[in-house]
């Protein structure tokens, strides 16, 4: 287990260096050594890329962990402070998991918490950096950025890409309430789509707020905030105008799916000339170019069905969503479907690989 050491964050907020970062991350595996290593000659045909799987850096975990509790309210405190990166690959070599590209997840790094989200955010890639040092192919990262906060997210974006050189952007599916596609986020769309980065996207909590008695708010708010925002990176032109982005949406695209002809066929207040301008591939267009993690989804038959009709194998992510998923189940329940051995493989690391080349070795 990681301990803080430090109690209050506002007042020791001083960023560690990364030889610091690095021996916290080789403490928490001393003793796991034997179990790191894939067995590349027994199963190398298998091995998969893991693109949906979160991390807990012990100082942000302790300093925000009643928000990150109350957050989801699915776990006790335990699940977060006894994350470790040995323990999250001996659970990737139970499933053949190689590599897994790490992010952070709800809820994020802000809270309305001016340069502290800016701290945190670097903190937190900072140690996703050092973690794919230590493990060379084992990981690599998707960067959190300080949103809603436009100017210390654009100097964020530099740092992770250019001096870190983490393998993509991570984002939350809303900021404050406001979806991707909102105004307010157009000019780092932009920034995002000059660099054809990846930016993997996770559904967070600010969506809705209306609780339902005996179910964990994520069961449903998760699906639905992943499909709101979709729909509105389409509707807004997002999509359109930032075609280089490498968009990897959470659970097959949560709720989208099951609704598509839904939100297609009741549009307002646009001419079949802005949806043109704003979609130029169609909606149905627009949503196949881009890409989803089956994390979740996969245990279930149903929704998967969906999945497949609506998207196409080739924009397939194998995701695990530890540690919360099992990334075992996830393996097996890809195993049972009726797919050929090609596609399979697709899903399980070669789509993965047209994005993140550098994993292939």
């Amino acid at each position: 287990m990681f301990l803080c050491g430090c109690k209050d964050f506002s007042q020791h907020h001083s960023l560690p260096t990364r030889r610091n970062v690095l021996g916290m991350i080789g403490a928490s595996a001393a003793g796991s050594a034997l179990s790191l290593r894939c067995d590349a000659t027994e199963q190398a045909a298998e091995w998969i890329i893991d693109t949906h799987h979160h991390i807990y850096p012990p100082r942000y975990t302790n300093a925000n962990l009643k928000r990150i509790v109350e957050d989801s309210r699915a776990l006790p405190s335990q699940a977060y402070t006894s994350w470790s990166p040995g323990g999250a690959i001996e659970q990737m070599n139970k499933a053949n998991v190689r590599t897994a590209i790490v992010s952070m997840t709800s809820p994020g790094i802000w809270w309305d918490n001016g340069a502290e989200a800016r701290d945190w955010a670097r903190e937190c890639n900072e140690f996703g950096a050092g973690m794919a040092k230590e493990f060379p192919s084992r990981f690599g990262m998707f960067a959190a950025i300080p949103l809603p906060d436009a100017e210390g997210s654009m100097t964020e974006i530099a740092h992770a890409l250019d001096v870190l050189k983490l393998d993509g952007i991570g984002l939350l599916t809303s900021y404050a309430g406001k979806p991707l596609g909102d105004p307010s986020f157009a000019a780092m769309m932009d920034e995002l789509n000059r660099r054809k980065v990846a930016v993997f996207v996770h559904p967070t909590m600010s969506c809705c707020g209306m609780g339902i008695p005996n179910i964990n708010p994520p069961a449903i708010d998760f699906s639905t905030d992943t499909t709101r925002t979709i729909a509105s990176l389409a509707f807004s032109g997002t999509f359109g105008r930032c075609p280089d982005i490498k968009f990897i949406f959470s659970h097959g695209g949560g709720t989208m799916p099951m609704i598509v002809q839904r939100i297609a066929g009741q549009q307002r207040n646009l001419t079949p000339d802005d949806i043109k301008r704003l979609m130029p591939h169609g909606f149905a267009g627009e949503l196949k170019r881009q890409f989803y993690d089956i994390a979740s989804v996969a245990m279930n038959p149903g929704g998967m069905a969906a999945v497949f009709k609506l998207i196409p194998t080739s924009q397939l992510f194998y995701g695990s969503d530890a540690p919360f998923g099992s990334t075992t189940g996830i393996a097996g329940a890809l195993a049972r479907f009726e797919l050929p051995e090609a596609e399979i493989r697709a899903i399980r690391r070669d789509n993965a690989l047209r994005l993140f080349p550098r994993f292939a070795t």
